[in-house]
């Protein structure tokens, strides 16, 4: 069996998209950076995202039936490192970002790139993360060329 170490290693170079999850349960409104966010089907179309289950946004994605996934674009990644501890919200902002209020309640940013708000349809525990499973219920794109362009091969 591999050590700890090395497992953490060839786990980190999994590509994956980093993101911030918006989530709420009344009052308490919550962005969170998270890494751990994939496609799980089409019809329906089901978002699957890893969240600690210590984690504030743990608590309120389970407690509130809901969460948005904020696509960011690959040259502002600075918002990633406020979103690390519970988010301070002031008016319509977390932590100084422009937020909006979806159609199920959670908090959509304004200055993602893109987005997708899911009402939760399956929580599977997996020991220290729950996989929350989410249907998507509204989406949009605020600029359609920021995440392509990380894509594209650099001209010869």
């Amino acid at each position: 069996m591999p050590d700890d170490e090395l497992i953490n290693r060839v786990t980190w170079k999994i590509p994956n998209a980093l993101a911030l999850i918006g989530s709420r349960h009344g009052d308490t409104w919550n962005g969170m950076t998270a890494s751990w966010i994939t496609q799980v089907s089409m019809e329906p179309v089901l978002i699957g995202v890893g969240v600690d289950n210590k984690a504030v946004t743990h608590r309120l994605i389970r407690d509130g039936g809901a969460f948005s996934v904020n696509l960011w674009s690959a040259e502002d990644t600075r918002v990633f490192v406020k979103f690390s501890k519970p988010a301070e919200k002031t008016d319509m902002q977390l932590n100084g970002r422009a937020i909006r209020e979806g159609v199920t309640g959670v908090p959509i940013f304004e200055e993602a790139v893109a987005w997708m708000e899911c009402a939760v349809r399956h929580a599977i525990d997996f020991g220290t993360h729950t996989f929350f499973v989410g249907e998507i219920v509204d989406c949009g794109i605020n600029d359609d060329e920021a995440r392509d362009r990380r894509r594209s091969p650099t001209p010869a």
